[in-house]
């Protein structure tokens, strides 16, 4: 269990932070980036819920505390040592990206098909649904671009893709199955 007793440590003031096995990396790490930006997204979804109908509301506080699971996961590099931990390292596991799949599936069956691409918008919980999608694609990218010089889990990855498709379908649900949903006219303002 996590006790923060004090916030501020100071340890982090010549620009450098801890990662989760205390390894220190420069605040602008790309590692610490993916991980911040995940953190970041969590925030965002923070603003959504205060739109959200009870039951979204429920979906929403499942992804935020994935989303921390996710955080933990990318702040802790990966080792070998982590399979024989007595206490191994928290890790995004595929049936969290499985639920995020069937809960857009299950969102998707009832909403129109679209003719044309969503401008960001709509109702106030979409237009914050829609950030969070923005983000969450920024924090994909980074843990992809993190991938390609050290190992990242790839349900991590997977799950931040999901997420964003998620987040998209969740906006059209929220505005009002779609039928409130703003469409991109291409080449209305020439």
């Amino acid at each position: 269990m996590v006790t923060l007793s004090k916030i501020y440590t100071r340890t982090g003031d010549g620009g450098e932070t801890a990662l989760g096995n205390g390894e220190r990396r420069p605040k602008h790490d790309l590692r610490v980036a993916a991980y911040g930006t995940v953190d970041e997204a969590n925030a965002t979804l923070g603003l959504a819920r205060l739109h959200a109908s009870p039951a979204m509301d429920l979906h929403l506080a499942l992804i935020q505390n994935d989303l921390f699971d996710l955080g933990a996961d990318l702040c802790r590099p990966e080792s070998p040592e982590d399979a024989s931990a007595e206490t191994p390292p928290l890790r995004i596991a595929q049936r969290q990206v499985e639920r995020l799949e069937a809960e857009i599936d299950d969102m998707n069956a009832d909403l129109p098909v679209l003719k044309s691409f969503v401008l960001p918008g709509g109702s106030a919980l979409a237009a914050h649904l829609h950030l969070t999608r923005t983000v969450t694609r920024r924090a994909e990218r980074l843990a992809v671009e993190l991938a390609a010089q050290e190992p990242v889990n790839p349900a991590a990855i997977r799950y931040l893709n999901r997420l964003s498709d998620w987040c998209f379908v969740a906006a059209r649900v929220a505005n009002d199955g779609g039928r409130d949903d703003v469409l991109w006219v291409p080449g209305a303002n020439r």
